[in-house]
């Protein structure tokens, strides 16, 4: 199980298929995406994968025979907490004398994350493996993904103990704890050569939101320096806004890829636009990507609603009030701006397989 039903082809199900193939058992099992279950051919056993986004199907599960033995919590940090994990377990682990459970997640940065403090919670059976990229065989993980995790922990080493080692050493609910308050100034700005522009979509009440910004691979630092953010503004009306910002013919503007239409105004309007190509996974990837550079600088003159969603942009929390992982979607319109201006940068550390590196330790 995961929290959200349309990840797990491409996740838990896709490592199912890839661990029996390792392992050379491919041959006793069938797998199928419909219904998506793995069967074991030789006694009629299946390995089943839901979403807990529909609680229903959760409490109707039904087996043919037997019962249920085994539930795996995969990104267990993405559930909303406690209570949600006890209900799933009420629902699911009954029926039979003995059941097994794992749970395997990326420790959150955050210790107060309640994913976190769950670890620590001594229960009779329980067992805790914490087990980082140190402890995977090298020919899994690649030389550039080791060359990454030795380049961070240099540069930037509590970024690196977070994301490679998976130790919690983060102290609060702030998602981006390196933005940095600065004036940017113009003779600055002139010398950026390489500016991105990102455009989220939006009318009312949801603004649109366009900024602009210039990333130093060598500091590992991202610089935002421009931005608009409208309510009630047609395409036209936007696409003309981005050109008073001095965005040349040849510069690229990426844009919400949820809105191929509009995307295709802005090309006739004379704007080198092009939707975002996003992907399973890419919220949580391009989010980490940012909380791991040195310093997301922004000019609080220049771009004042920028700033204030980046420095008051927190994790979310459950009813009760503690830290989960999941990251909200709200009040984040620049936020996104900024993560489709920045795609192409990030989506280079994509393997051949589309898997987004790196991955934090799992626990």
């Amino acid at each position: 199980m995961r929290k959200v039903s349309n990840t797990l082809r491409t996740t838990v199900y896709a490592q199912y298929v890839w661990a029996i193939t390792v392992l050379g058992l491919y041959d006793r099992f069938k797998c199928t995406v419909q219904p998506m279950e793995i069967m074991y051919k030789p006694t009629g056993q299946k390995i089943m994968f839901f979403g807990a986004d529909d609680p229903g199907k959760i409490k109707s599960i039904k087996v043919p025979f037997g019962y249920i033995g085994y539930l795996h919590l995969e990104e267990l940090d993405q559930f909303s907490g406690e209570d949600e994990v006890r209900n799933i377990e009420q629902s699911v682990l009954r029926g039979g004398p003995l059941a097994f459970e794992i749970k395997s997640f990326n420790p959150p940065k955050t210790k107060d994350n309640w994913a976190n403090r769950y670890c620590l919670i001594d229960k009779p059976g329980q067992l805790i493996h914490h087990s980082t990229y140190k402890t995977t065989p090298e020919d899994w993980l690649g030389q550039r993904f080791l060359d990454d995790a030795e380049f961070l922990c240099g540069i930037n080493p509590a970024a690196y103990e977070h994301e490679y080692l998976g130790i919690a050493n983060g102290t609060g609910g702030m998602v981006f704890e390196n933005v940095q308050s600065k004036n940017i100034p113009d003779e600055l700005i002139k010398t950026f050569d390489r500016i991105l522009n990102g455009v989220d979509w939006g009318y009312y009440p949801d603004p649109w939101a366009f900024v602009r910004c210039q990333y130093f691979a060598s500091q590992r630092t991202l610089y935002i320096f421009d931005e608009a953010v409208e309510n009630k503004r047609g395409n036209k009306e936007t696409a003309k806004i981005i050109k008073g910002k001095g965005v040349a013919g040849n510069e690229r503007v990426t844009c919400d890829s949820a809105e191929p239409k509009s995307v295709a105004d802005y090309i006739e309007y004379g704007l080198r636009a092009q939707g975002a190509e996003k992907g399973p996974g890419s919220v949580d990837y391009s989010h980490k990507w940012l909380q791991s550079l040195n310093a997301i600088i922004i000019d609080p003159v220049r771009c004042p609603k920028t700033y204030h969603e980046f420095s008051s942009y927190e994790y979310e929390r459950n009813k009760n009030g503690d830290v989960i992982s999941g990251y909200p979607d709200k009040d984040n319109h620049a936020i996104d701006a900024v993560r489709y201006a920045t795609e192409t940068i990030w989506k280079r550390r994509e393997t051949p397989q589309g898997r987004l590196l790196p991955d934090n330790a799992y626990q």
